[in-house]
């Protein structure tokens, strides 16, 4: 339910790019101008080529996004730690300087 409800949220633009690269994987696009004329279709395999170099280029730039999102994500995580463990450490009890200072045995 929430998976609905998350695609017809999304901006216009994006479900055109989305459109367009399912148009490029090949057997999803409508051939039907190719499929009504009487002579024989010619070898698509320079077209079918282009479509899998695109596909391939866009998994990458996919990959790419994701590699970088996990990184930022282990970034983030290790400098919320570092910011904790600093806090702690502001505000533990020092009994070492009390102890230096003669205020506590």
């Amino acid at each position: 339910m929430a998976r609905a409800s998350s695609l017809s949220s999304m901006q216009p633009w994006v479900l055109v790019v989305l459109s367009a690269f399912l148009q490029l994987i090949p057997g999803l696009a409508d051939d039907s101008s190719s499929s009504n004329s009487g002579t024989k279709a010619p070898s698509h395999s320079s077209s079918s080529s282009t479509r899998v170099v695109v596909l391939g280029l866009c998994l990458g730039m996919l990959a790419l996004v994701g590699f970088a999102f996990v990184l930022f994500k282990i970034w983030q995580k290790k400098r919320r730690e570092e910011q904790h463990a600093r806090l702690l450490k502001l505000f533990e009890e020092d009994d070492d300087l009390e102890v230096e200072l003669g205020i506590r045995d």
